[in-house]
């Protein structure tokens, strides 16, 4: 069976994956601020849904970005146990109510502004995790190259991106293929085997792993010299960058659109926050 990618480039033929890269790298940046600047609810759950939306129409399963959402989730516990250890009245700071559900110990008390407080955080996570997916998992490496080029970031660095989402898969195949020979040579890495002597057994992993890396960056870096790569450094052309499209237009005008709506809405009465508790 092969292994899980992660962050991997996944074809497919939907209206998302036909939109330029430069496109989708502005409707990222223009959907992650309307996320970002609101604490409203309602708006968040808005954009939520557009997001779960456009998610549904690029045709990506959900069980081949499992690890990511997983990995969101870890984070995003932790997060929210972070934010009520250090300040659990933040909620009440917030809101100017306080109504207390139960208490734990101590300070710690557990208020409705809290948790109302600790919902919009984690709706901001989901508003922003399936657009980031789509951006990562719906464009070409290449292309996401070519996109950074053109809003005036230098192609050295937009390469250099570029290689890095393109070997990511690579790594991960390396990683397992190198896993499954140290298992044929006895070395247990499986769940049988106690936390500490996996981690102590995953050292005969990444010694190769490194290794391999290493030599993979010199045979790329020696191709890149034979061909003059940064020579010139005001001039370069990009094989897979295509010309913008009615499609690409209507895509930066609905998140043009959806951050000024996050704007309007969430300032109309001079505050950031929805208030239930007024």
């Amino acid at each position: 069976m092969a292994a899980q990618t992660v962050l991997n480039y996944l074809p497919r033929k939907s209206v998302v994956h036909e939109l330029t890269g430069t496109t989708k790298l502005a409707f990222f940046l223009l959907f992650s601020f309307a996320g970002m600047v609101t604490y409203d609810t309602w708006v968040l759950l808005g954009l939520m849904a557009f997001s779960l939306v456009v998610f549904k129409i690029s045709k990506i399963k959900v069980r081949e970005v499992s690890f990511i959402l997983v990995f969101m989730a870890v984070f995003l516990f932790l997060n929210n146990f972070f934010i009520f250890l250090f300040n659990p009245d933040q909620g009440t700071e917030i809101y100017g109510t306080r109504h207390v559900l139960f208490h734990l110990f101590w300070r710690y008390d557990v208020t409705a502004e809290q948790l109302f407080y600790m919902l919009n955080i984690s709706l901001k996570y989901f508003v922003t995790l399936p657009i980031a997916i789509l951006f990562i998992a719906a464009t070409n490496p290449s292309e996401f190259a070519a996109s950074l080029h053109s809003i005036g970031v230098s192609y050295k660095i937009g390469y250099a991106v570029s290689i890095a989402l393109r070997y990511i898969p690579d790594i991960q195949r390396d990683f397992h293929n190198i896993s499954q020979a140290q298992q044929a040579r006895g070395i247990e890495l499986g769940k049988k085997e106690k936390l500490f002597t996996r981690l102590k057994n995953s050292v005969n992993i990444l010694l190769p792993l490194i290794l391999s890396s290493l030599q993979r960056i010199d045979v790329i870096s020696n191709a890149m010299s034979l061909r003059c790569f940064g020579k010139d450094p005001k001039k370069r052309t990009w094989y897979v960058k295509r010309p913008f499209g009615r499609n690409d237009l209507i895509a930066l005008l609905i998140g043009v659109a959806l951050l000024a709506a996050s704007i309007i809405i969430t300032f109309w009465d001079g505050n950031r926050f929805y208030n239930p508790f007024v």
